[in-house]
């Protein structure tokens, strides 16, 4: 069985700091699994502490884990009954959040999980959409009901996904506060915020009322926001079960999913220039380690390059 270079982690209580590079054997392909030689991976720090992360749904402990669940590839290989994807095919997507991930030359995938990445879309760029696209669409649209006219609160709107949620909202026809620190807001201004508010120095009750809050923040910040929702309205979370529910209106926390329907329609969005992913970093995966590990403030999707 031929090896692999891979970023595993072996340590909950090291955190980052326990990653490390080596060698791993590639993954097999199971039925309805594709192997896809990854050419560019997303990757979120916060998943040192996602519970899957450490175990599989049984419960087990599956140290050493790969992390990195968003990626662009090449399919090189089908399983058993595989469907709708060939081989050398560009695709990107999310992958299971219990198996060995994408801080790899190879990955096994589900296929249902994959979307064909066009030819004019680059890895890195590939690499970045996944979890910040689908993330944004599904709290704004499945989950948010977002309507046209209507008002959103984006937290967080100079980071990876919050600078999705501004532009998604915007072109669907929504007026968008973005929030941030004082040093975001030419960045949030300029990926289509309608405003700005400084969440150190700003109240956010001075905003007035909005239909739907996007909270990638939690804690107070989730509370106050919960607190100008119009009637009728939503609070959109990413960071666990919501604390404070507005009070004449819906709360809602979610997990993403990957749903290729949808990221044809983001990908399609980059292609013809609506939307501008938000990439901070690219290091190649001998620099991953380090890079991941560094206290600099992240200024967007830190993307790790398989080749040098």
């Amino acid at each position: 069985m031929s090896s692999m270079k891979a970023i595993v982690v072996n340590d909950q209580a090291a955190g980052l700091a326990g990653m490390t590079l080596t060698e791993r054997p590639e993954p097999p392909a199971a039925i309805n699994d594709v192997i896809v030689q990854v050419h560019a991976s997303g990757f979120l720090p916060t998943e040192m502490e996602w519970p899957s992360t450490w175990t599989d749904r049984a419960g087990r402990d599956r140290a050493p884990s790969i992390p990195g669940h968003e990626m662009a590839g090449l399919v090189t290989a089908l399983g058993y009954g595989t469907t709708g994807l060939t081989l050398g095919q560009r695709v990107f997507g999310i992958t299971d959040w219990h198996r060995d991930g994408t801080l790899a030359e190879s990955v096994a995938v589900e296929a249902r999980n994959l979307a064909p990445l066009p030819g004019d879309v680059d890895v890195t760029v590939g690499a970045s959409l996944p979890i910040s696209g689908l993330t944004a669409w599904q709290g704004l649209f499945d989950h948010g009901r977002l309507q046209a006219g209507r008002s959103v609160l984006a937290h967080g709107a100079a980071g990876a996904v919050g600078t999705m949620v501004t532009q998604l909202a915007r072109e669907f026809g929504a007026y968008v506060i973005g929030t941030g620190r004082a040093g975001d807001r030419q960045k949030v201004l300029d990926y289509g915020a309608h405003e700005f508010v400084d969440l150190e120095n700003d109240a956010i009750e001075d905003v007035g009322g909005v239909d739907l809050v996007f909270d990638l923040i939690g804690g107070d910040v989730q509370k106050q926001s919960a607190d100008i929702i119009r009637p009728g309205g939503v609070l959109v979370s990413v960071v666990g079960p919501v604390e404070a529910r507005p009070a004449d209106g819906r709360a809602v926390d979610f997990v993403v999913e990957s749903v290729p329907a949808q990221l044809r329609e983001i990908a399609q969005r980059v292609r013809d220039g609506r939307i501008r992913t938000n990439i901070g970093q690219v290091v190649p995966i001998s620099e991953a380690v380090t890079a991941v590990n560094s206290t600099d403030r992240r200024r967007g999707k830190l993307v790790i390059a398989m080749t040098d």
